[in-house]
């Protein structure tokens, strides 16, 4: 079964090929009544365009590279998936790297994109010092837009959630709930969600906390992380932990529970990102939410806006805000400890 050609669909419609050609490409007005000749044609005829020979005449494969850091991060497929339904709408194509966390990857990859003649790239970096050299290189040649996390100013434009409100709104909800004795669950790493939710978290609860920022664990983004954090953190007492990202937060609620820990009587748990699993967790987890739909369609309006042949204007920085999503994990309790002189600590098993 042969491809049917442009002068196939012509014949059909009773067109010249450049008529059909332009009808099929949209590159020129055509008159309704034409237009719909050609695509009945077409149609009928199951003509498809070939996408290559498209790109070979027009110098642009429609195609976008975007390189996150893993895919394993629940969170990250939400942001994908938006990032493509937005691409997908103004007739781009995806074609996605993953990099496992490693910044060699990551540059490799970036590479790969780049001989494969993508438009542009979309990249979630993996750290935001050891990823700079790749993606400048990269930004020199094709439109880039950094999503979710940065590499620095003035290397490309990025957008992003604002970490440093989405950290005040989780600190007043926890000390309007009474909670006093709050813990960090964070990240050790340097990309830039969890340096600027660090340093938020230490800026923000030393101002707001009788107590001040307390006990401060980093270790990196994961679900076994937050389970021995648990046992790093319950000797000191805290009647509140702040965790960096839910996967962290999901950990920390496991081990709570396997533990006995009264979640939120005892101890209120709080995460970052509002993954879809956060609201099944027992119990349901408080969450800053991002705004993921948000997020996409901004990277893919500045991606466009560079595309469109202004790629030398200066770079802009794009903040959204997110929402705090208050769920059962971090419910007021009737009394603090304070209040009520209780200094309950539970037993942590070896």
């Amino acid at each position: 079964m042969t491809d049917v050609t442009l002068r196939e669909v012509a014949r059909a419609s009773g067109c010249s090929v450049a008529t059909v050609s332009r009808v099929l490409a949209g590159t020129r007005p055509v008159g309704a009544e034409t237009a719909r000749r050609v695509r009945e044609a077409a149609e009928k005829l199951g003509y498809r365009p070939n996408q290559v020979a498209r790109a070979l005449r027009s110098r642009s494969t429609g195609t976008v590279g975007l390189v996150l850091p893993q895919i394993t991060n629940p969170f990250f497929p939400s942001l994908v998936r938006e990032v493509e339904h937005a691409l997908h709408a103004e007739g781009r194509a995806v074609l996605l790297a993953d990099c496992d966390d490693d910044p060699e990857i990551e540059a490799a990859r970036i590479t790969d994109l780049l001989d494969r003649q993508v438009d542009a790239l979309l990249i979630i970096a993996v750290d935001e010092k050891q990823s700079r050299d790749a993606v400048a290189k990269a930004a020199a040649h094709v439109p880039l837009v950094l999503l979710d996390r940065g590499c620095g100013p003035g290397i490309a434009d990025s957008v992003a959630t604002d970490n440093a409100t989405g950290m005040a709104l989780v600190l007043d909800h926890l000390a309007a709930t009474g909670r006093r004795r709050v813990c960090f669950v964070g990240a050790a790493g340097t990309d830039s969600a969890a340096v600027e939710r660090l340093a938020a978290y230490e800026a923000e609860a030393g101002a707001l906390l009788p107590h001040g920022s307390g006990q401060v664990e980093l270790g990196d983004f994961s679900l076994e992380w937050g389970r021995a954090a648990v046992d790093r953190i319950l000797p000191s007492r805290p009647d509140a932990i702040v965790c960096a990202n839910d996967l962290v937060a999901l950990g920390a609620l496991q081990r709570l529970r396997q533990l006995g820990v009264d979640v939120p009587g005892d101890i209120a748990v709080t995460g970052f990102d509002d993954i879809p699993m956060a609201d099944l967790a027992d119990p349901a987890l408080t969450t800053v939410r991002q705004p993921v739909r948000a997020l996409a369609a901004e990277a893919v309006h500045l991606l466009g806006h560079r595309l469109a042949g202004q790629n030398d204007g200066p770079r802009r920085s794009v903040r959204l805000a997110p929402e705090l999503v208050v769920r059962a994990s971090s419910a007021p309790r009737a009394s603090s400890a304070e209040d009520t002189g209780s200094t309950r600590t539970p037993e942590v098993e070896q």
